[in-house]
């Protein structure tokens, strides 16, 4: 039986974006549609066409370097084989969490509350990157002494290239703030300069978008691989995970404190996430090493 082709929505979800004439020639409508379309939005339509090929050229290179199956496939064989059942575990926890925080909000929490909360997802947003590229070495050179001599020469090359990976992040999520201050400035100074310069906002424009929506398409790839690490040992994502979650509580107590409620409720609150977040983790680890004899030792 012959198998369906992807929908539009499924080649979107891919590394490799389809090319600007096939998206259009997707959807089946007809030149009137179109027209109205152009007549109607036509700034949502420029967007489009501009932005589309823009976006399209930044992904290429982000997925690229992070390929999206970096986290729950492991190397075995000399094949990639693919653990969903772990990555329906972890997002059935993560929606758990996230519903259990609302639920404590909704009951508990006062407006400053909510105002803290928000707070913390966007200071989790931005340091996130950071705080891996911070820990994912000290995890790497732990788990580098503890392997053997042969695991050792096997994790050389697969190491280089994460670093050579973090490297291209970096430089990436550096260029994207200097562009924004040199548009900035270049706007500023179209007021007293006139001739060339006044096309240098518009020139700025291009590399500063791309830079963005390179770090944007880079960074869930990124974390959830760990910089790559897992072609370097297929355990290390599992383990900085188990790391970066009781950070990130350390960092949320630190900055918001206990959050609201009853304390049996704060302390369930506070503990039970990055608790359940380990027990995932090293249920991963478990099946790593039933399934494929990783291990952390040896």
């Amino acid at each position: 039986m012959p198998q369906r082709p992807p929908s539009l929505w499924q080649r979107l979800r891919e590394d490799e974006w389809p090319p600007l004439g096939q998206l259009l020639s997707s959807p089946r409508l007809n030149g009137c549609v179109w027209a109205m379309a152009v007549l109607c939005a036509w700034p949502l339509v420029v967007a489009v066409l501009v932005g589309y090929p823009l976006a399209r050229s930044a992904r290429r290179p982000a997925r690229r370097i992070f390929p999206s199956y970096g986290r729950n496939r492991v190397s075995y064989g000399g094949n990639r084989v693919v653990e969903p059942e772990v990555r329906r575990v972890q997002k059935t926890r993560a929606w758990t969490a996230t519903a259990m925080s609302l639920l404590i909000l909704a009951a508990y929490g006062k407006p400053e509350d909510v105002d803290q909360a928000q707070q913390q997802f966007m200071l989790r947003l931005t340091i996130t990157p950071w705080l891996v590229m911070l820990s994912a070495p000290v995890v790497v050179a732990i788990l580098y002494r503890c392997s053997s001599p042969a695991a050792r020469r096997a994790m050389r090359h697969p190491l280089r290239t994460a670093g050579k990976s973090a490297l291209w992040y970096v430089g990436a999520f550096t260029m994207v703030p200097l562009l924004g201050f040199a548009m900035g400035y270049a706007v500023d100074a179209l007021e007293d300069d006139t001739g060339p310069i006044r096309l240098a906002p518009f020139l700025i424009t291009v590399p500063f978008l791309w830079m963005l929506l390179f770090v944007v398409f880079a960074s869930g790839p990124a974390v959830r691989s760990g910089f790559n690490t897992a072609d370097a040992h297929a355990a290390l994502p599992a383990l900085l995970t188990g790391v970066l979650v009781w950070e990130f509580a350390v960092i949320g107590f630190a900055m918001g404190g206990l959050p609201p409620g009853p304390p049996l409720v704060q302390f369930a609150a506070l503990l039970g996430g990055p608790a359940s977040v380990t027990a995932v983790a090293w249920w991963e680890i478990h099946r790593l090493r039933i399934r494929y004899g990783v291990r952390l030792r040896g």
